[in-house]
């Protein structure tokens, strides 16, 4: 397990691939990842259909802006949750045929004991690198927002004490503060929001969106973003 001591520095002097969502932590784990290592790609895991991606729910061609944005390729795969492991495995073995060393991922509180993407770098022969691992979650947002990235709220779960009208609000030092003051987890972790990035010092430009009608679906509510042009 000696491994593990290199979670939070897994990227330095390596190539890697980033797990990428397209929200904060993911883009804050790039950058930082970035600064000390040589991306290679992002990979991108799709819902069964192609249509969203598996964990924020965003459309392909707005993951694709971001990349272009960031000027990477993106290795992406559409799965269900029964096949999700072998077809990330399968992106993994290409990224390591182009070169790849690390998996860069944007957790903060994964465990030392079961650790899903330690078992699969290990199972790849790649390592893994976190660099947001164990840090203060306030300490995390803050970070990221005084880097100078912009990122939209585009999930939220009303049931853990968020509200439709967060939908579409931009993380900022004060939003940060009136979140804490509700109670909320300012960096989402607990699954309270999620969010997209579409701006920042990675990005060559930024993405222009335009945000589509809220949706529901139990106790999560939604604001679809568009990426204007397509």
């Amino acid at each position: 397990m000696n491994h593990i001591v290199n979670w939070k520095n897994g990227a330095h002097g390596h190539k890697f691939i980033a797990s990428f969502s397209g929200g904060k932590d993911s883009v804050l784990a790039l950058y930082k990842s970035m600064k000390v290592g040589d991306p290679i790609g992002l990979i991108v895991m799709l819902e069964e259909e192609g249509k969203r991606s598996r964990s924020h729910g965003m459309p392909p061609e707005l993951i694709r802006a971001q990349a272009d944005s960031i000027g990477l390729p993106v290795y992406t795969a559409a799965a269900s949750w029964d096949d999700y492991e072998a077809v990330f495995m399968g992106l993994l073995e290409q990224a390591k045929h182009q070169g790849a060393e690390v998996l860069v991922t944007g957790d903060l509180d994964m465990p030392v004991e079961g650790c899903w993407h330690d078992k699969v770098t290990q199972n790849a022969g790649l390592q893994l690198g976190m660099p947001l691992w164990r840090m203060d979650h306030v300490q995390a947002v803050k970070e990221f927002i005084d880097l100078g990235f912009e990122s939209v709220l585009v999930t939220v779960n009303v049931s853990l004490g968020m509200r439709e009208e967060d939908l579409g609000r931009t993380l900022t030092h004060d939003y940060v503060k009136e979140l804490q003051a509700r109670g909320i987890d300012p960096c989402g972790e607990g699954g309270e929001f999620h969010t997209t990035v579409i701006d920042g010092p990675i990005f060559k430009h930024r993405i222009p969106i335009r945000k589509g009608s809220i949706l529901r679906n139990g106790d999560y509510a939604f604001m679809p973003l568009e990426l204007l042009g397509t």
